[in-house]
């Protein structure tokens, strides 16, 4: 008497029974190659890659402002170093320097000049601070509002201010300046300085006579424009006699850079060349 067996699977187990039963090679078969996405995981993996993309392109963002920034920073860092240090735009506020420097001219103003023991010489046009000399105080009050004023006029976003000029030096520490008035030429330690180059056409040497010496470290001034120009002259009964300290001297105007029609140089002229070896420092080269 035999038995009946059903026939075993590869792997040795009895294989299912039943037309509709598949063999355990076809159930393996099946989960493996199954694509459910639950039994799989495929969809959290895409999520997850997207999320990790978009932290990526935020990071990124980031680091562009930061950097902008930084750009940012270092420009306005390096204008206001140059600003302080090299050189300084300023506007011409008035008529007094006509016509070597017309109203509303954008100068741009050299703080080297006078660096490293460096003087202001005869016939240099430069841009000071008058209070003191021209002025008896400031105009402005101390506080916040002034200090913000202040650090706009230093990066050139404002005009200079009431208390800033712009004058032509005629005599250095030393020097003895004199005129005698009407049809005569100004005198620079006794040698008559011929200024027909640069004065305003029309215009006198001084229709004012006098006669100073300026002190050590001090500078008398006048306007291209005399007829035009509040300047030493007018400050010669005033405490300080209106000298102009060396200290107050922002720097000398050497070039107008706006509107493009002026664009120059602004030069010592020839005319104090007779003048050289007769004292004072503005013999200095």
């Amino acid at each position: 008497m035999s038995t009946h067996e059903p026939p075993a699977d590869r792997d040795g187990s009895p294989a299912p029974t039943g037309a509709d039963s598949p063999t355990r090679s076809a159930v393996v078969s099946a989960a493996v190659s199954g694509s459910d996405p639950e039994d799989s995981g495929t969809e959290g993996a895409g999520t997850e890659g997207a999320e990790e993309a978009e932290e990526a392109e935020s990071a990124g963002g980031r680091s562009r402002s930061r950097d902008l920034l930084l750009l940012v920073g270092i420009c306005l860092l390096a204008l206001l170093l140059v600003n302080a240090f090299v050189a300084r735009p300023f506007s011409v506020p008035s008529g007094s320097m006509e016509n070597t420097l017309r109203p509303g001219d954008r100068l741009v103003v050299n703080q080297l000049s006078y660096a490293f023991g460096g003087h202001p010489r005869r016939g240099d046009v430069v841009v000071f601070d008058g209070t003191g000399s021209f002025l008896r105080k400031p105009l402005e009050r101390d506080g916040l509002g002034k200090s913000l004023r202040s650090f706009g006029r230093d990066i050139g976003l404002l005009p200079a201010g009431d208390s800033v000029y712009v004058k032509r030096v005629i005599g250095v520490g030393g020097d003895r300046v004199t005129s005698a008035g009407p049809g005569d030429p100004l005198t620079v330690n006794g040698v008559p300085v011929d200024e027909s180059g640069y004065l305003f056409p029309g215009d006198e040497p001084s229709a004012v006579a006098f006669d100073v010496v300026v002190p050590a470290g001090k500078l008398f001034v006048m306007g291209d424009h005399r007829s035009a120009s509040r300047d030493s002259r007018d400050h010669l009964g005033d405490p300080g006699g209106g000298f102009v300290p060396e200290s107050k001297v922002i720097g000398r105007a050497a070039w107008v850079v706006y509107p493009v029609g002026h664009w120059t140089t602004v030069d010592r002229p020839a005319a104090f060349a007779a003048t050289g070896g007769t004292g004072g420092h503005g013999d200095q080269r």
